[in-house]
């Protein structure tokens, strides 16, 4: 009985980025970058959530539940990054006078100092691309776009 000769392969295609699914890109993408910009927040003492915190603080949300809302995260998430900026020394977290039951939080100096360090910083982490506008535009657009989260 004669053997089939082995199958061959069609002409090999390009296995770089150019040839991706969107989605592949963005995931890569994404990964390459958060990984650059955590290193870049631990070598000055923050985490990605802490500066979230910060940012937001810095905006005016002072409420602990007003916090978690805007970030998008659950009440114990917020509750364990505030935490964490509070013994840090970053935020100060009280009792409002108004309703016990809220904790208002402040930014402290060393906090302001740690936001004020960080400012910046993505222009020397993330990569120069041709329109970073139309990819700022791009991203919001897709984010936008997603369904929204549920909270549980």
């Amino acid at each position: 009985m004669p053997v089939d000769p082995a199958p061959v392969d069609p002409a090999p295609v390009d296995p770089g980025p150019g040839n991706w699914p969107l989605g592949r890109l963005l995931g890569a993408a994404s990964r390459a970058v958060e990984r650059a910009w955590y290193d870049a927040l631990e070598a000055r003492g923050l985490t990605h959530a802490g500066l979230i915190v910060l940012h937001f603080v810095e905006l005016g949300f002072s409420s602990q539940t007003a916090l978690a809302r805007v970030a998008q995260v659950e009440a114990q998430t917020m509750s364990r990054t505030i935490d964490r900026l509070e013994r840090e020394g970053l935020v100060t977290r009280e009792p409002d006078p108004a309703d016990r039951r809220r904790h208002i939080v402040a930014i402290t100096p060393e906090g302001r100092t740690a936001f004020e360090a960080v400012r910046g910083l993505e222009d020397e982490v993330f990569p120069q691309v041709d329109d970073s506008a139309a990819l700022r535009a791009a991203l919001i657009q897709i984010i936008s776009a997603a369904p929204a989260r549920q909270s549980r």
